[in-house]
């Protein structure tokens, strides 16, 4: 029961982006610590493949049961690869094209940086909000409170 609690609705997606959002956050800083690195190329993944594959393993999951309960099977990309046989990824970030090539054979666009940092930590703020409040609420429900 407990585990089809923590399965249900939108939790497993707000969990598998929260965790995307936390590790994509490494790769760009560490992407904005090395700005001044001759011949630093900046590694990134792309959040649309991500959002894509998320958006299949939903709809799978609705073909199988309806989509209120049940993990979510997603298909291994390129760039997220399975842990081990659990659910868990961890993210293959490959060289970005964009940016602009500078005199040390630099290829960065701090600003092109700076906005997809802002707009991963969007990302990663509206899942943790989305599982706190689920997660309140079922603690609520589990406690018998009325709110």
């Amino acid at each position: 029961m407990i585990k089809d609690l923590s399965s249900s609705g939108a939790m497993p997606a707000a969990e598998m982006l929260l965790k995307f959002a936390g590790q994509r956050q490494k790769i760009l800083a560490h992407n904005i610590a090395n700005i001044d690195t001759p011949n630093f190329q900046p590694t990134d993944v792309d959040p649309h493949a991500f959002q894509e594959m998320l958006g299949e393993a939903i709809e799978d999951r609705r073909q199988r049961n309806g989509g209120a309960f049940g993990a979510l099977e997603w298909k291994e990309t390129a760039e997220i690869r399975r842990v081990g046989r659990s659910m868990d990824f961890r993210l293959n970030p490959t060289s970005s094209d964009g940016g602009i090539l500078h005199h040390d054979r630099n290829n960065r666009d701090l600003e092109r940086m700076m906005q997809d940092m802002v707009e991963n930590a969007t990302a990663y703020r509206v899942a943790a909000d989305l599982l706190r409040t689920q997660r309140t609420q079922l603690q609520n429900a589990i406690a018998q409170r009325v709110v």
